[in-house]
This record gives C-alpha cells, structure tokens and sequence, in this order.
C-alpha cells in the first residue's frame, strides 16, 4: 500500500480475511471465533456436564435414566452462547507515520484493522472502534452491520491520510493510556478487544490497563514495528522527525547503530514481554511483510500454544 491507506484497497481485505483457518478441534477455535461459551449456564444448545443434583436446580434438568441407574437424581448442565462484542483501537498518531521498506507503520494498523474487522463481521459479532491520533479520536459503536464495518475502515482512512511529514502538531504519547481508559469504561467485561499500535508511550500504567482489561475481556496486542528499529547492521544515513524536531541518524557509525538498535529493542522487548506476564496475546507485525499473512500465521501460532497449556 506505501505510504496511505486506501479505502478501496482495505473494503478488498474482505476476501483475505476469509482465507483464516479455524481449528475446529481447538477448545477457542480462533482468537477471533465470535461466538463463545457464556458463564451463564442454562438450557442452551451445548452439553457441559453432567453433575449431582442440588438444591435449586430446574427439575426440568434431571437426567432421569442416569438418575434411575445411581440412584440418586443427576442433572444435565448446558451452557448458553452468546455473541462477543469487539472493539478495535487504531492508532494514527504521527509516530506510526514511519516505514523503511512495504509500508508505513499507520497503514498496517488500517490494514490488520480491516482484517480483523472483517473477519469479525464474517461471524456474526458487533464490531465497534476508537481510531485515535495525537490530537483526539473517533468513535464508531459496536453494530453488527457492514455499514459499520465500512464507517470503521472510512474513518481509519480519514485519520490516516491526515499524517504528513509537515505536522507540526506534537506527538502525544501519553495518547495510548487515554484510548485503553476509555476502553476500560466502555467495555467493563467479555468484550474482545484489538489494538492495532506500535505502543508508543508505553508505560508501567500502560500494563496495569493492560492487566486490567484483561480480567474480564479478551485482549489481543497487535504491536507494529519497522525492521530498521532491528536491523543494526544498516549502514545508511536516515532523516527522522517527529513533527516538532528532524534528526539525521548515521547509521554508517557502528556506535549510532548500536545505540539505536538498543533502545528500540528494548521497548520492542518490554511490550512483548506482556504476552507472559499478563497472558495476552502480543502479534509484532513488521512493515515490510504482507499484513495477512503475518496474522495468518500468527494467530495460528498463539492458538497452537495456547493448546499446549
């Protein structure tokens, strides 16, 4: 895509996002399956178990043949689905306006953001957003429509093509803790929510919100990066800027190189950690890469580990 995000190229990331695998013998078939287990129990469609009758339990629930053989009543436990509301946080801020090789670090946010929204949408959820840069955010609410599949995708494109080299507005770091405060008060429980960010102004409160949301909703990270940040044995002379000052790295110096490389790990290093500390999922996804297969194969990493747990 290069520089901006399309809004015809991401509404044509419909038909990609269908090509995700679901592992139907999984016990969560994807992190992206809407549908899933309540902890409501009921007389819904699904067996759970089959357990001694208690005080209070519907008589309509006895298992009688099971009853007659023990002896003693047993009731059968079903558990009730329910759909999953997902939100999105897109980050548009200036710092995502990078990228050495495929693609900006903003418009692989709107991209893994179409996906994501689209495969939402293929399974029936509500689907909802915060697009946010570093002077406000956007809202779209949670609908189970195209049309808000497509309002999501619209407004991601307006930020994006918003970003220029020229803004003179300040990058606002501290603008990722606001988006998950809010989160955190529009989604207080069993909600899935998706951040699409390369996590700049990340922080100790970042993780607590982090760890917070978690509790009750299902969290996944998917952290852009650029392989320049990695790639220290770069020996070229780049112009950086971050809308306030402009800064000529030269990477042709073994020092300036190491340096760089360092702190831009590091960072890379303590968000990833997060997937350990927190138990959630954190998917890197670098610009130089095809989004879609990143997340094909990432998700089918997570799943595969999180099988073997």
């Amino acid at each position: 895509m290069g520089a901006y995000a399309e809004l015809d190229s991401l509404i044509a990331l419909e038909f990609r996002a269908r090509g995700f695998s679901l592992r139907h013998s999984q016990p969560v078939r994807s992190l992206l399956f809407g549908r899933r287990t309540s902890h409501i129990r009921g007389r819904g469609l699904d067996f759970e178990e089959l357990r001694n009758y208690v005080a209070g339990d519907d008589v309509r629930s006895i298992d009688w043949h099971v009853t007659a053989r023990m002896q003693k009543p047993y009731v059968r436990v079903y558990s009730e689905e329910r759909d999953r509301p997902t939100l999105v946080l897109v980050d548009q801020r200036i710092n995502m306006f990078f990228g050495s090789s495929r693609s900006m670090k903003s418009v692989v946010a709107a991209e893994v953001t179409a996906l994501l929204a689209w495969r939402v949408f293929s399974q029936g959820d509500r689907i909802g957003a915060y697009v946010f840069n570093d002077t406000g955010s956007e809202q779209v609410p949670m609908r189970r429509s195209r049309a808000t599949v497509l309002r999501i995708l619209d407004r991601v494109v307006k930020l994006n093509q918003e970003l220029h080299s020229a803004q003179t507005q300040p990058a606002a770091p501290e603008k990722l803790n606001e988006m998950l405060e809010k989160t955190a008060r529009l989604c207080p429980r069993d909600a899935l929510i998706l951040i699409a960010s390369d996590f700049d102004g990340a922080d100790a409160k970042t993780r607590d919100l982090l760890l917070h949301l978690s509790q009750s909703n299902d969290v996944v990270c998917c952290l852009v990066y650029d392989p320049l940040s990695l790639a220290s044995a770069i020996r070229s002379r780049f112009v950086v800027s971050n809308a306030a000052l402009q800064i000529e790295l030269h990477l042709e110096k073994q020092k300036v190189r190491d340096d760089l490389h360092m702190a831009l790990e590091e960072r890379l290093n303590e968000v990833l950690s997060w997937q350990h500390e927190l138990n959630i999922p954190i998917l890197p996804l670098s610009t130089s890469e095809d989004v879609s297969q990143q997340i094909r194969h990432l998700l089918g990493h997570v799943a595969t580990h999180r099988r073997r747990l």
